[in-house]
């Protein structure tokens, strides 16, 4: 039951930045409305890179590689569809990984970069919670998209 729980959060969290995405436009997708922060795009990539590394590379032992400086600097970025793509592919291993783990699993002693998780569950918990805490931002920058322009 816990792993069909946290397979329909990752899936679901996956369904609605699809859906925030949507309306916006390439450009959009990838320009910050605001002099700081992110991009809807650069958090897409973060979020990727994130599932990828603590759940793929330290869990599914995928072998990816993190460069997650990258993440928010990408200055070439790939087209919106390939980075939702990305996202896309990155949950499907999550929601794989998150199945094939036994009680015993997600008791095993968990260590990677950035984190004091310890456990492989603590770990797959706080990854679900930092998506659904950059689901808030990319609600507020679609928000900020779509805003009227101010006289």
């Amino acid at each position: 039951m816990l792993a069909s729980v946290l397979a329909a959060s990752f899936s679901n969290n996956g369904g609605r930045i699809r859906e925030l995405a949507d309306p916006l436009t390439e450009d959009e997708f990838w320009k910050k409305p605001f002099g700081y922060g992110n991009s809807f795009g650069h958090l897409v990539l973060h979020l990727t890179g994130n599932l990828n590394y603590y759940i793929g590379a330290q869990m599914a032992e995928t072998g990816y590689i993190r460069d997650r400086p990258r993440e928010f600097s990408e200055s070439n970025p790939p087209s919106k569809e390939i980075a939702l793509q990305g996202l896309d592919d990155a949950v499907a291993m999550v929601k794989s990984t998150v199945g094939e783990q036994t009680a015993e699993g997600w008791s095993k002693e968990y260590s990677a970069e950035r984190t004091n998780c310890r456990t492989r569950l603590e770990m797959v918990l706080q990854c679900a919670a930092h998506m659904q805490h950059h689901i808030g931002q990319m609600i507020y920058l679609v928000s900020e998209w779509k805003k009227p322009p101010r006289a």
